[in-house]
């Protein structure tokens, strides 16, 4: 093998001598393992940059960010102490060209959901995104997560109790009713008077987490659905959908009631030391979507 191929980034600069903050790939494919799924292997899409602080370099060395990107994340499961390893091997493998790493990963996580009666079950995935920043030897870690959600309006709900109670005002216009002519009435089509609306909503999370430990995200995700009530459903029978609409109409929430659910978990959970969150319901009333943000990152990081 011809050991004196031409290296171009070694030769002298053509352009000015100044630094750049990040210079990395994107979209980069690898299979990745959780500790909590460690059979499962997962299909990634990694970012992964340096800082380019030596302004006299014409580049990085980029290749060696590839090799060890494949060689810590294909080789072990996903945790945090891996991606600390990772990021300082990244700024190491420069050769006192960067002082700083970044890596993203975006995955989707597969959660086997069972149905509410029939003993049916389906699958459902979630996106995720890990995002790890090694700047001045610190370590910092934001989770990004995506929440699909059911939701119906209490007012839409108030206005077809108040429609139905109308419809059977006409319909039997005697002081005394029959039980069994009224289940009747109600059971048939004509009892069909007006339905609240509903919507798929959303909830996205990105989440600071307290000494960047790697949280459980099955639970994690488990536990935000369980604080909104009415998360969305796979395999389904009858009985499975009518128990959802029952739910449904025990659990119903503007956009801001959702939003002040997610708040008070997200406030209680000592595991997480910052949040940004945004709450979208997408509307079947409207052409637009009903929206609550809200963070404790500093001022302007809804703008991102």
């Amino acid at each position: 093998m011809n050991m004196n191929l031409p290296d171009v980034t070694s030769k002298q600069l053509t352009t000015a001598s100044l630094p750049l903050k990040w210079v990395g790939m994107e979209g980069i494919a690898l299979p990745i393992t959780l500790a909590e799924q460690p059979s499962s292997s997962l299909s990634a899409k990694a970012n992964v940059f340096v800082s380019l602080d030596k302004a006299d370099a014409k580049g990085i060395h980029m290749s060696r960010l590839y090799l060890r990107l494949k060689e810590s994340l294909t080789n072990e499961p996903l945790t945090m102490g891996a991606l600390t390893a990772l990021l300082q091997t990244l700024v190491s493998s420069q050769e006192g060209l960067s002082l700083a790493a970044r890596l993203q990963l975006d995955f989707e996580l597969t959660i086997r959901k069972p149905a509410l009666l029939s003993g049916q079950f389906g699958y459902q995935t979630y996106p995720v995104s890990i995002r790890c920043e090694y700047i001045n030897e610190k370590m910092n870690t934001e989770l990004s997560l995506s929440i699909p959600y059911s939701s119906t309006c209490p007012c839409s709900a108030a206005l077809s109790r108040q429609a139905m109670s109308d419809a059977i005002a006409t319909q039997f216009s005697e002081e005394s009713v029959s039980k069994e002519a009224l289940l009747t009435w109600i059971s048939s089509q004509q009892g069909s008077v007006a339905t609240p609306h509903s919507q798929r909503s959303f909830a996205y999370l990105k989440l600071q987490l307290q000494h960047n430990e790697l949280p459980d995200f099955s639970a994690l995700i488990k536990n935000f659905e369980d604080v909104i009530g009415t998360p969305v459903q796979t395999a389904v029978k009858r009985e499975d959908e009518q128990a959802f609409a029952k739910l449904n109409a025990e659990n119903l929430m503007f956009c801001e009631d959702a939003a002040r659910r997610l708040k008070q978990a997200l406030e209680n959970n000592e595991k997480i030391s910052d949040y940004w969150f945004k709450v979208e319901h997408q509307e079947s009333l409207h052409a637009h979507n009903a929206v609550v943000i809200d963070h404790k990152f500093p001022q302007g990081y809804d703008k991102l």
